[in-house]
Order: C-alpha cells, then structure tokens, then sequence
C-alpha cells in the first residue's frame, strides 16, 4: 500500500511517499498562498505523470481553517444565545491582551455584535427554567433569515448537559434556510464553560462554508488524480474523512504543525529518545512543542489567532520565526524579527523572486550555513549578493556578516521564548529532554536553542525539511469524543464510572470501528479554574485520584492538596493505527565529506566547516565540529563545542563535545 503525506506550508509545500517495498520518495515545491490547493497537486505531479504505483491513502495537513482565522476571511455569521448572554464574546475571561500594555486589545470576535440574537429560553443545570416555544423559533428563524446569514452557531446556557432547545432551534433553521449551515454547540464541543463553547461553535460556524468547499474541490481533483483515500489531519495528531473533516472545521486549526509533532515522535521512538521538545521551524513561523514519555502533549483552549478553541490539540506554541521572518529595527532602535514575513511570494531576497527586505533565510545564507550552489524547492537557487543588499539596508554601521550574526541570535531568543513556554512554564525541566529541530531551517538552529535552555542533546532527522509530511502520512485515524461530567470524585460508586464512560465508548466505536479505545478524564482539586487530564481506569475512582494526584504534582510540583477531588470531563479517544512507518533512512554510500566552506557562526568567528550529506551517511560516522549537515530538504549546522554522530535510523545524534 502506498501512502502519501502532503503538508502545505507557508512557503513550500511537501510530499513523503511510503511505498510499498519500505522506500521513501519525497518531494518539495513552491507553495501557493493565492490556492492552497495548487501546492498539493503540484506536488503529486512531482511523483510523474501518472505516478508510477497508484496512491491508496493521501493525508492532507491543511491550512484552510489557520489561514481564514489569520486573514478573518470566512463566513458571515449569526450567533444566536439565550437573551441575556449576546455580549459573552465581547465580556471574553476579563483578561488583558497584554499584562503592561492597556492599550493592547483581543481581537475582535468572528461575528459582529449586531449579528447576535438572543433567544428567550432558558435552561439550568437541573433543566428547563424558561420553555422555548413555537413563536420564538419563528421569530429566531425570520431574524436569521432578514440578517442573510451565511452560516449560523447556536450556543444556548446549559446546552452541554440539556441540549433539547438547542436541537428545536437548530431542525426549525435547517427547515426553513436548507442551504445555510448551522452548527450546535452540543454537537461541537458538549461540556462546560460557556466562553470558550459559545467561541469554539462561532469559530465552527464562521470556517465550516470555506473549509466544506476546500475539501469538496481537494476530493475530487485527488480522485482524478487516482487517489483511492482522503484523509485530513486534525489538531489532535489523527486524521478524519473529508466528510468528518467537514463538519468539524475548528478541529483543522492546526492540522499541519501536528503532523510535524507526530513525525518528531516517530524519530525519537527510533532513536530511542522519548522525552523531547521539539521545534518546527519553517519558512514563515516556528512552532515549538513538547512529546513526554512519547506521548505528545494535548491540551484545549488554547488560541489560534486569538480565537479560543477548546478542541482536542497537540500542544503548539506559534512564533513568527521562520526562515521568512523579516528583520527590522523598531521605535527605540532594537533589531526585532517578524511577526511580519515575506512568505512565499515574493520571499526572501535571495530567493530573487522580487524580495528586498532582509529575512532569517538571508542571514543563515551570508554566514555560509546555506550553500548558494544548492537549488531549494523548483529549483530556486539562493543569491547571496541579493542577501547581502537586503541586509544592508538595515541602519547598522556593522559589517554586514555581523547583521547577519544579529538577525540569527534575535531569531534563536524569540524560538527559545516558544520552547520555555511549552516546558519550563509547565513545570517541565527541558535539561533532561532531547531537542528535535526540524523544518526546513530548524536544525541550523538546533544547537543554538540547546545552549538558551542548557540542553546537552539534539536530534537532527534524516530528512528534518518534510518531516510534517512524513507525521501525516504515518498519522493513525482518529476520533475524539467528550462530555462534561462535573461531580466529586468521593461521590462517583462503583460503577458510576464505567456508565459515565459507556456512551462514550459506544460513540467513539461507531465512528471508528475496530479502534483502540483509550479513556480519559479531566480532574482538578475543588476550587481549581483548571484540569488535568489523565488516563481513567473502568470504574475504580481511587485509582483515577490516585493517577490525577501524580499528573498534578509532576505538571505543578505538588499534588498532596487536602482538598476534594473533582471530576470534570470524560473523554474517549478512538485510535486506529495505519502499520509500521519508515523514518526515512536513504542507503548510506559512505561518503567521507561533500568538502568544506567558510562559514560564520553566530558570535561572529570565522571558522572552516565540514560539509556532510544529511540522510547518506553511513552508521556510526563521527562528526566533529564546526559541521554543515546538507540534505535535499534542509540544512543542519554543529556548532563548535558540539559533535554529532550517525545513528543507524539516518538521524544525526548531536551532543556537547
């Protein structure tokens, strides 16, 4: 069976291939911002012109729902609320944007407050408290109807636990506007706090008419293109049919940066490394994460383009990083790095396709790092005049290599930020975990980032430049179902539990046959405004406080509070995995050395660097520092105090010398 990942970037787009004798293909091109979906069938076509063994399974890790949320380019919504409760996304959590900055404001909601309507009905926690009834659905309807919605959420109080109004509300606006979608909060995200549920479902409603149509377009081209199966990657590290994907758009959010994590797991299981941080560094952002006993860490709530989602997702921290980055001097004259970037077109000076303004890519090419020689994607070849001139224009009376060392050590702090944020900020010591760059410029900086948080090990993978696409294509099929179940955990009996979790488990083995199912609950000390989520066992509540009590004292540094335990959320991941997946070793052709350059490192010194062909190096070669790791698909750097060796999986171990 040949599977085929495809992850569509910022700036490149990338394909892995597994085949079925074991062998890898990969492919790389030019992303295409104007259609996303240009990029991935560019890089099919790579394979040839019909490919020469047909594609059984494709995974596709979009950015369709990320970019609409980035650009606020989606549906017109009308949300409608019980009356009373129209102003809660504007009300938010009372926080502020920025602690010290009261200027600073959130970003504005997906729906405009004029397209709220609030419903007279009214449910507790007990029930109903206000009946819903039959000529406020009419007037709900005509109201949709006058404002000319292009999609509709509803999110009622109390719909988690009794979603009977919700359900009344949303048959009578499918009766009446059958073309409009509309989305419930019960069925998007059934548990409590309302913020985040009613921000969740008006995120659903504003993505599913543009996700729907992308996907609907993506199936057919790739039916023509001979592609048997469809699968799309979710923010949870698991991939859905174009239909679930459909009708869960939030839940695409972060669909690539996930399959970046799951292939990070991938190489640390083959090198034996289970404790990682890890940091995909690509043309336009970076994204830092954090894999723990190899297990990545999910959480919910979290924002992406300052919407919340509480949706099942792999742990991501986002900082405009990557290789596209743009260099500027601020108001008070300090060199900062992004958030702005030159992204595909037109890019980075060097990439001569019309880009003036200096990038991190430009900065790694005037230190030698990257070879000027070597053709990236389409061919694109790298011009270190037009990088020098770009950096040039910087106020800085410094030599223009010494810009460039700059530009690298603002990139590496702002990436550093990102990774503290996702270890230390949790509790976690990332000194006793291993560091996995990948992207297309993450392992140029891997041993930089090593030293900002005192770690003594990175792992560099064979082919670190499309290891998203190779985590899409070994992503398992996956399917995440969750309820709120909000009690003391003293006052569960015996088989309380095992009921709580039977629904559940019914859910989740309808929708996935044949999966393994795993349960979950999400616990907290009485008193607490969050959760930690542990694995639960059947129907044995000691030993789910018993198991809560370890996760909270190894997240939080104690767990021996006297306070009551309380139950929160059940959850139940289906899982079914897609077989062994290679990491993507080529046949090692024992070559010594590719030759040597000059290159700069980042405080400045001039020094003379081997350069080793990354992916077709033979087991156990030494590689001694300053060292250039050159791959088709990115570009490594062992920094002086550093060496690295080869490890049998085509992965090169980088340790302190």
């Amino acid at each position: 069976m040949t599977r085929v990942g495809v992850d569509v970037g910022g700036t490149f787009t990338d394909l892995v291939a597994f085949r079925p004798d074991g062998t890898l293909e990969i492919r790389k091109v030019a992303s295409t911002p104007t259609d996303p979906s240009m990029g991935l069938f560019r890089a099919l076509e790579a394979l040839g012109p019909p490919s020469p063994v047909p594609i059984d399974v494709l995974v596709h890790g979009s950015t369709v729902a990320t970019n609409a949320l980035l650009e606020r380019r989606g549906a017109r919504v009308v949300l409608v609320t019980t009356a009373g409760f129209e102003d809660l996304l504007w009300l938010r959590r009372q926080d502020r944007a920025a602690l010290y900055d009261l200027a600073k404001a959130h970003p504005e909601p997906l729906v405009a407050r004029r397209d709220t309507i609030g419903v007279h009905e009214r449910m507790g926690p007990d029930g109903a408290i206000e009946t819903l009834n039959e000529s406020e659905v009419s007037r709900v309807t005509d109201l949709v109807r006058t404002l000319a919605a292009e999609s509709v959420a509803i999110a009622l109080l109390f719909a988690f636990r009794h979603p009977a109004h919700e359900r009344r509300l949303a048959a009578a606006l499918r009766a009446a506007l059958p073309t409009i979608p509309v989305t419930a909060s019960h069925d998007v995200l059934p548990v409590f706090r309302e913020y985040e549920r009613i921000s969740t479902t008006t995120a659903e409603a504003y993505l599913r008419p543009k996700v729907a149509a992308y996907l609907r377009k993506t199936a057919t081209l790739t039916a023509q293109h001979g592609v048997q199966s469809l699968r799309i990657m979710t923010s949870s590290g698991g991939t859905v049919s174009p239909e679930q994907a459909a009708n869960r758009a939030a839940s695409l959010a972060l669909s690539g940066p996930a399959g970046g994590v799951v292939g990070a797991r991938l190489v640390g299981a083959a090198v034996q490394a289970h404790d990682l941080l890890t940091l995909d560094m690509g043309g336009t952002s970076a994204d830092a994460s954090l894999i723990s006993g190899g297990v990545a860490l999910t959480e919910g709530a979290e924002s992406v383009a300052g919407v919340p989602l509480a949706l099942p997702a792999i742990l991501i921290e986002t900082v405009s990083a990557g290789g596209g980055s743009i260099a500027a001097v601020d108001e008070g004259g300090a060199l900062r790095v992004g958030p702005r970037s030159a992204g595909a077109e037109p890019g980075p000076a060097c990439y001569g396709r019309g880009g003036t303004e200096p990038t991190v890519t430009d900065a790694c090419l005037v230190l030698g790092w990257l070879d000027p020689q070597y053709p990236l994607a389409d061919s694109v070849r790298l011009d270190r005049a037009a990088a020098e001139r770009a950096l040039s224009t910087l106020p800085f009376s410094h030599d223009v290599c010494e810009i460039a060392a700059g530009i690298v050590q603002v990139a590496t702090a702002v990436m550093a930020r990102a990774l503290k944020r996702v270890s230390v900020a949790r509790g976690i010591d990332p000194r006793g975990m291993a560091l996995l760059p990948f992207g297309g410029a993450g392992p140029l900086f891997g041993c930089a980032l090593a030293d900002a948080l005192g770690m003594s090990r990175v792992i560099v993978p064979p082919h670190p430049g499309v290891l998203s696409a190779l985590g899409l294509a070994a992503a398992p099929e996956r399917v995440d179902v969750l309820a709120s179940l909000h009690r003391p955990l003293a006052d569960l009996a015996g088989s309380d539990l095992a009921h709580a979790f039977e629904p559940l488990v019914a859910a989740a083995g309808a929708a996935l046959p044949d999966a393994e199912l795993t349960r979950f609950a999400d616990c907290r000390f009485r008193g607490q405004g969050y959760e930690v989520t542990v694995p639960a066992p059947r129907d044995d509540a000691a030993t789910l406080a018993t198991a809560f009590r370890a996760a909270h004292r190894a997240r939080h540094g104690h767990g021996d509070s006297d306070q009551p335990i309380e139950l929160v959320n059940v959850r139940v991941v289906a899982e079914r995995a897609v077989g062994a997946a290679p990491v993507g070793r080529r046949a090692g052709i024992g070559m010594p050395s590719a030759g040597r350059r000059m290159v700069v490192t980042r405080d400045g010194k001039r020094v003379r660097a081997d350069v080793w062909p990354l992916g077709e190096m033979p087991a156990g070669r030494l590689l001694n520092a300053p060292a250039v790791l050159a791959g088709p698909d990115a570009t490594g750097f062992i920094e002086p105090g550093w060496r690295g060796t080869v490890h049998a999986s085509g992965a090169v171990i980088v340790e302190r010398a």
